[in-house]
């Protein structure tokens, strides 16, 4: 399983990666494995300020729905477009490149010590042992 250690962790396995104010969100790689391939990418809440915990989206796998759970504050600047069906449409590069390629959201973040309270690698393969 790759869990990348310089990323943070949600108990909803999502994945964040903070590049000063801006972060990109995505699943991790376990939750790809859980899911299976992936046919669909839902984000319409591009523009939108959200806060930590609340629904950002959904993602759509052969057998099932699981809705996408904002790991910390602020406001979805992006969708990535690779995902979208209106775009690239290539749903899959969130199995194939979870941590690449595979972002699905990019922020503009609004309370920058949210990241404290996110796991590390250590704790996130804690969680999935």
């Amino acid at each position: 399983m790759n869990i990348p250690q310089n990323l943070k962790y949600t108990k909803e396995h999502e994945w964040v990666r903070v590049e000063g104010d801006i972060a990109y969100v995505g699943i991790t790689d376990f939750a790809q494995s859980e899911l299976g391939e992936l046919v669909y990418v839902e984000v319409d809440t591009v523009g939108d300020c959200i806060e930590s915990g609340e629904v950002f989206g959904t993602v759509e796998a052969v057998k099932t729905t699981s809705d996408l759970f904002m790991p910390v504050s602020g406001e979805i600047l992006e969708f990535n477009a690779v995902l979208d069906e209106n775009e690239g449409d290539d749903p899959g590069k969130a199995n194939t490149d979870p941590y690449g390629d595979g972002w699905i959201i990019k922020v503009k973040l609004s309370k920058l010590s949210e990241i404290e309270d996110l796991m590390d690698a250590e704790g996130y393969t804690g969680l999935i042992s």
